[in-house]
């Protein structure tokens, strides 16, 4: 019997199934493609139409976003009262959804100008939504290495073609993070909230921000269709939290599985497991 094989007796039929189903998560279609059903339309066609000072306001907003999802992990994840937001067992996915369709029907009727607004609130709905399902999967909210683990999830939902890591699967993405989650997570521990703006946290935020900006971008051009309007401003975002919301539930069983099961063979049924995907 081969290695993998031997691993993946190891698993019972229910996780193995689990595994299979994040995986299928992780290596879904990348979120232009989704897009571009919506719209009806390429959005690398579309992207080419977005004004040039327009990626700076992506860039700015992205960075803005994230800092302000890292102040709210910092300060209030695991409190006894954001416990009752957060539900310990099943994700309320669609309560984040709706949440995330309102800023978009927002953003679809103002356009590009509603962005330094909306983004923030976009992102930080949906970040709520990731610390939601990495709960759901067991995880301590409580615990800086959760809370940083919840917002590298929006690095990993890249698999852009201008991303030069996005053939090399889901545990390469996740190692290049590492040594930064790993730094960060180390600092803030031993410094406490002051370390906010710590450099590694920083450094951290400036490579999450990088995958995320492309996503943001696409997401925008989305959005840039003339008289796109409320209802398909809604849509789009509604896509854009769905996307990374099967990032987030792929992400989180595979840890969850690991501390069951150890990284070592998860990781190696995980590249054997056959998926098929939906286009």
């Amino acid at each position: 019997m081969q290695p993998s094989s031997l691993a993946a007796s190891s698993l019972s039929e229910q996780d193995l199934a689990a595994l299979r189903r994040a995986k299928h998560q992780l290596e879904s279609p990348a979120l232009a493609m989704k897009l571009a059903s919506v719209v009806g339309a390429p959005i690398e066609k579309l992207l080419s139409r977005i004004p040039a000072f327009a990626n700076e306001k992506v860039s700015d907003a992205t960075q803005a976003a994230l800092r302000k999802c890292l102040s709210i992990a910092l300060r209030t994840l695991g409190r006894r009262d954001d416990a009752r937001l957060l539900a310990p067992d099943k994700p309320n996915n669609l309560l984040h959804k709706f949440a995330v369709a309102t800023t978009g029907a927002a953003g679809g009727a103002f356009g590009l100008l509603a962005l330094p607004v909306e983004l923030p609130v976009t992102t930080t709905l949906m970040f709520r939504s990731i610390c939601d399902i990495a709960r759901s999967e067991g995880e301590d909210l409580t615990s800086v290495d959760t809370q940083l683990q919840c917002l590298t999830v929006l690095g990993m939902g890249g698999t852009s073609s201008e991303d030069d890591d996005a053939d090399l699967g889901y545990f390469f993405m996740r190692g290049a993070l590492a040594q930064a989650v790993s730094k960060a997570s180390s600092e803030v521990a031993s410094k406490g909230f002051t370390a906010h703006g710590s450099a590694a946290l920083l450094r951290l935020i400036n490579a999450i921000a990088a995958r995320f900006s492309v996503q943001v971008s696409e997401q925008i051009a989305a959005k840039s269709i003339p008289a796109i309007g409320a209802v398909l401003g809604a849509m789009v975002n509604t896509v854009f939290i769905d996307h990374f919301q099967q990032v987030a539930h792929g992400h989180f069983t595979v840890r969850r599985l690991e501390r069951q099961y150890g990284q070592q063979t998860i990781e190696a049924v995980y590249r054997t497991l056959d998926i098929t995907l939906d286009a």
